[in-house]
């Protein structure tokens, strides 16, 4: 079992850069995603990293502007949002898996992004 904890998320201008956290404690070596859920919606896929760091997946909405990334020594991983828009807002959850299956998740951190 793998307790997560999201933070960095808040307030930024449309273009602007956030970056969130997610700090993972108990068993951790795990694949890592972040989802996101914008109010009315259903949880979508954002991003998603192996256990080594050397792949990543991209939701084609993020792609080229969002970078997935994990520190294995500091139990940590990590998602890079740049260029945001508005239509980034939503409350944003980091998850632990194997094979895209995901059965740890965070709390979540809310991100609004303002036009």
């Amino acid at each position: 079992q793998v307790q997560l904890v999201e933070s960095g998320g808040g307030l930024v201008q449309a273009g602007g850069s956030l970056r969130l956290s997610c700090a993972a404690s108990g068993r951790t070596l795990y694949e890592m995603g972040w989802f996101r859920q914008a109010p009315g919606k259903e949880r979508v896929f954002v991003a998603r990293i192996n256990r080594s760091g050397s792949y990543t997946t991209y939701a084609d909405s993020v792609k080229g502007r969002f970078t997935i990334s994990r520190d294995n020594a500091k139990n940590t991983v990590y998602l890079q949002m740049n260029s945001l828009k508005p239509e980034d807002t939503a409350v944003y959850y980091c998850a632990a898996g194997l094979d895209s299956s995901y059965a740890s998740w965070g709390q979540g951190t809310q991100v609004t992004v303002s036009s």
